[in-house]
């Protein structure tokens, strides 16, 4: 009996958002290409964790802004267990302010979610092809960057800022009182308070209306980018 020439295997994708919608839309969107297929997913940065050890994606899709634990601390822990893990951003945040981080934490790739979707195959494939990928508009912006004598804007305080405080920084720029921080990212009241100490004495605001002000420069400036 003639055997039949088995199917090419397919890479698998692991998923992470802490939105359903977002989950459903990126799993049918990997499963429709013949050479991909999603092996799991999951809401939050623990259970993320745990399962991508155990099922040893050829590459990880991770959103930065989860509850609890971060993406970009999932993505450090992540890469300190194996160096040579595949993960691509897929945030909603600005790549100006963002990518930087998660390249620092070991991702390999970055798109916004206000991408396209023939954009986040792209960059699967060029992770999983050995490359890294960042869009060309990100590209340009950073070569442009480069050379040039700036002073200090509310742009770059961020840079000053914890992967942590930042996510707390955009969030008061938002309009979220600390309380309700508190709840998004499943930290006491207390250690938001503390963050919001951390960044007044790094970027030498005096009280929380001056940290309110600048957190909407930032913003501000984020939006003009």
């Amino acid at each position: 009996m003639e055997k039949t020439p088995s199917s090419p295997r397919k890479a698998t994708v692991f998923i992470v958002d802490d939105h359903p919608m977002v989950r459903d839309w990126l799993s049918r969107l990997i499963n429709d290409e013949a050479d991909l297929e999603v092996c799991g997913s999951a809401d939050n940065a623990d259970e993320a964790g745990q399962a991508i050890a155990r099922l040893h994606p050829a590459i990880s899709i991770i959103d930065i802004g989860l509850r609890g634990k971060s993406g970009l601390e999932l993505i450090r822990a992540l890469t300190d267990q194996n160096p040579e893990q595949n993960i691509l951003v897929l945030s909603m945040h600005d790549e100006a302010v963002y990518a930087h981080r998660a390249f620092r934490a070991g991702a390999r790739g970055y798109v916004n979610k206000r991408q396209t979707a023939a954009e986040v195959v792209l960059a699967v494939r060029r992770i999983l092809g050995g490359g890294v990928y960042v869009n060309e508009a990100f590209t340009a912006n950073l070569t442009a960057g480069l050379g040039r004598n700036r002073q200090v804007s509310s742009e770059d305080e961020a840079t000053l800022l914890s992967d942590r405080e930042l996510e707390v920084f955009r969030l008061l720029a938002a309009g979220r009182i600390n309380s309700e921080i508190a709840v998004e990212l499943s930290v006491s009241l207390k250690t938001v308070q503390s963050y919001c100490a951390r960044i007044k004495e790094k970027l030498n605001l005096r009280n929380a209306t001056e940290l309110l002000q600048a957190a909407t420069r930032w913003a501000d400036a984020q939006n003009r980018s």
